[in-house]
């Protein structure tokens, strides 16, 4: 079962579907590709798909997993989640309805916060407006170099309560970024072992823009051949900025 997770900017996730492709040099060394072929030659279940050797690989085709659609609803104690940290939800393999009961799922599980993520923002776009969009669902885009900034523009046209973009890992300066109906930008650069270097400018730009506009940052990490190696701290703090979690009952949680 999906549970706790060491993402520093979520406490759970949560994959009701498995495996991608690569789109976009960002996907260039993708962890979870990396992973889900460890978790395929050690049995795990949901990793014995294999995807296209030209743009996945090993465990990592595109699966859709219903068994998993209830996991959410058996956590007594509220969190904040990531969906798909395996996958990306608006992979054209993934079918509307599938996507549809995920959004089911979160909108009858409001104690939940969830984030989802995607690199497919034409498709998010186009499916917006055949999806609940309930107050706990963050939707955000990736956002890894100038080249894909269209992907920000797709996101504002979505109606969720919480626009946020994951600039991660960071391979150039992103000078024309505008952040207009965005709440939230997370920085990082990438690890692993042929992890591409991130210059400390780009991000301290991005970082600029966010207290410029007040927009929520979170600097995640250097990057280097370990996520840890370099890292969090940005200009001698760390930068742990987040929406507030609103959550039904409770008193709401700054982030």
């Amino acid at each position: 079962m999906a549970d706790r997770s060491s993402i520093e900017w979520t406490e759970a996730t949560w994959n009701p579907t498995t495996g991608c492709d690569r789109v976009a040099p960002g996907c260039d060394n993708c962890y979870a590709l990396a992973l889900a072929k460890r978790l395929k030659a050690m049995g795990a279940e949901k990793y014995q798909h294999d995807g296209d050797p030209r743009t996945s690989g090993p465990g990592f085709g595109v699966t859709i997993h219903p068994g998993s659609l209830d996991i959410p609803r058996s956590w007594k104690t509220p969190r904040v989640v990531f969906v798909n940290s395996m996958s990306d939800l608006f992979h054209a393999k993934v079918p509307k309805k599938f996507v549809q009961q995920v959004f089911r799922v979160m909108a009858e599980t409001p104690q939940h916060t969830y984030q989802v993520l995607t690199k497919r923002s034409l498709r998010l776009a186009r499916l917006a407006s055949e999806l609940d969009w309930p107050p706990n669902v963050w939707m955000g885009v990736s956002v890894e170099s100038d080249d894909v900034l269209d992907r920000v523009d797709h996101l504002r046209q979505v109606p969720a309560a919480v626009r946020f973009l994951s600039c991660e890992p960071l391979l150039g300066p992103l000078p024309n970024l505008d952040l207009t109906g965005i709440a939230w930008v997370i920085a990082g650069g990438e690890s692993g072992p042929d992890h591409r270097p991130m210059d400390g400018d780009w991000v301290r730009a991005i970082r600029d823009t966010c207290v410029s506009t007040g927009t929520a940052f979170f600097f995640k990490q250097w990057g280097g051949r370990t996520p840890k190696a370099g890292g969090r701290s940005l200009d001698g703090r760390t930068w742990d900025g987040r929406p507030a979690i609103r959550r039904p009952g409770l008193v709401n949680m700054p982030g």
